[in-house]
């Protein structure tokens, strides 16, 4: 089987990738978040979606998809969410690869559960996805932040963890001062 073809004809040329979890599937109740309690993220996903109060939707996501290096399988959950926002939104976000490059540097990290079996394949299929996308978005954006978070992601999806970690953990100015 060939888990990555190309779509043609996606606006942004990206891997074809299809909605993991129906809206409607029930395990979206019972999925936990970085607290280690019970969080469903659809609701915030939708505002996300429909672009609404989305500096909020972004806190509320922060504050209980990752919380001090813990992720749930509701975070894990949330990444082709994520993914296929982006794909249809039209628009590079900051919270957006970051997120993603957190929610992976954190998923091997001791005390984080295995990404489950149901949604294994389609979440890291939607950070190489993110990755692709990422390679056409860095390109046209002029926030070094957000710059810094896309190439996380893509060295993340090529294998160079420790590097997306610095490129998403660390300011530019934080890097320079750890020069000798």
């Amino acid at each position: 089987m060939r888990l990555f073809q190309r779509c043609p004809h996606a606006a942004l040329d990206v891997l074809d990738s299809a909605r993991m979890l129906s809206f409607d599937d029930q395990r979206w109740e019972h999925l936990t978040g970085g607290y280690k309690i019970p969080f469903d993220p659809r609701p915030c996903l939708r505002k996300l979606e429909n672009h609404h109060d989305t500096a909020a939707t972004w806190d509320e996501l922060w504050e209980e998809l990752h919380h001090q290096g813990e992720v749930g399988d509701a975070s894990y959950a949330a990444v082709p969410e994520l993914v296929r926002i982006r794909r249809t939104s039209g628009a590079a976000d900051w919270n957006l690869y970051a997120m993603v490059a957190i929610i992976e540097l954190a998923r091997t990290e001791s005390q984080n559960p295995e990404v489950p079996a149901w949604l294994r394949e389609d979440y890291f299929h939607s950070i190489q996805e993110l990755a692709q996308i990422g390679t056409k978005d860095i390109l046209s954006i002029e926030d070094s932040d957000t710059k810094r978070a896309i190439l996380g992601v893509i060295a993340i999806a090529r294998g160079l963890r420790t590097h997306g970690k610095f490129l998403v953990e660390y300011s530019e100015g934080e890097l320079l001062k750890m020069e000798p």
